[in-house]
């Protein structure tokens, strides 16, 4: 399993010259280098993913990371909005539980790109998003000083935690929880889809209606926000999404405070989309299609967008589906975990 994006995306970038036509200027696809305090290894990725799919980080010891964040979902969870503590050890869309969350479960996809983190972008790394699920009472709903006081009773984390991190007295700690799971995060990268191959030098790579999906792709403006080559970036819209009815939302503001951040949230990665639905932070919008024509009506409304005809929604449609889908370094959900603990299954995952 690689551990650090290629800088190059996975293929030796062509001459302008050599290089098939592309609506903007091609980058390629950047590094991201993990922070100097949190280098990456592979004792510490192996032990990242263990704990990744551990139900011993929940309240009621059945729910995991993976629980929301599953291989089998796109790093999502196929829901609406996630369901926390309480609604067993299933996971997948048909999950069903008391514990209901606000906001649709991002997809973790490409996440060791992003500068800020959820969807109001409260967390600036991925080591320092990993204690909100833990402090979030209706998500894994227990304090860390009590699964790391866990970890250490266990013989089989002990020592994985010495690999991990060598040379250190007392490696079970919560800072190091933290960096193995981000650095396991860290892997989740997908940068060789069908569109990385077509600005690779493959013309052949794209079809006739994905490539024309390309280009109205850059003529609606929605590479302005999903920029190329990570088709995402780091700001945050209103694009006029109905809110849950009975949820306060209020989006970016509710990190900064500041009115122009209301009702904002963060711009997602369209990357592997063909998995990742349902759609925006209320998961109201099941169908990528649909997600589509909302964000072209919008576009159309406030930025004074073209219209776009059926079979143009369908070739822009076909474009993020087919063209973005690189789900190649999907991680392999393990089949046991140190704790002893039943690792959560999705029992509804039908779409393979």
């Amino acid at each position: 399993m690689p551990h650090e994006a290629p800088a190059d995306g996975g293929f030796d970038a062509p001459s302008t010259a050599e290089r098939p036509p592309t609506p903007w200027a091609v980058e390629p696809f950047p590094e991201a280098p993990p922070p100097a305090e949190n280098p990456v290894t592979d004792d510490k990725v192996a032990l990242g993913r263990l704990l990744f799919y551990d139900p011993l980080f929940s309240s009621d010891r059945e729910v995991a990371c993976a629980t929301c964040h599953s291989e089998a979902w796109g790093m999502g969870d196929a829901l609406p909005r996630s369901v926390g503590v309480g609604g067993g050890t299933l996971a997948g869309p048909g999950r069903v539980g008391p514990n209901v969350t606000r906001r649709n479960a991002q997809t973790l996809w490409n996440v060791a790109y992003r500068t800020t983190l959820f969807w109001d972008g409260r967390s600036a790394s991925l080591e320092d998003q990993v204690h909100f699920p833990f402090d979030t009472a209706i998500e894994l709903g227990r304090p860390v000083p009590d699964v790391v006081a866990d970890l250490r009773a266990k013989p089989g984390y002990q020592t994985l935690f010495a690999r991990a991190f060598p040379g250190e007295r007392d490696p079970v700690t919560a800072d190091n929880l933290a960096r193995a799971i981000a650095t396991f995060e860290r892997t989740l990268v997908s940068d060789n889809a069908l569109y990385d191959a077509y600005v690779g030098g493959d013309e052949g790579a794209l079809t006739d209606e994905t490539r024309r999906g390309m280009e109205l792709f850059a003529e609606e403006g929605c590479a302005t926000c999903h920029v190329p080559p990570l088709f995402s970036s780091e700001r945050f819209e209103d694009r006029g999404v109905t809110p849950v009815p009975g949820v306060e939302d209020l989006g970016r503001f509710e990190a900064t405070a500041n009115e122009g951040d209301r009702n904002r949230f963060k711009v997602p990665t369209l990357r592997n989309t063909r998995e990742t639905g349902p759609f925006f932070h209320t998961g109201s919008v099941a169908k990528l299609p649909d997600a589509v024509r909302h964000e072209v009506d919008f576009s159309v409304e406030h930025d004074g967008a073209r219209r776009l005809e059926e079979d143009e929604l369908s070739m822009l449609s076909a474009f993020i589906l087919k063209g973005l889908y690189d789900p190649n370094r999907t991680p392999i959900r393990p089949t046991e975990v140190p704790s002893g603990l039943p690792v959560p299954i999705d029992g509804f995952d039908i779409r393979r």
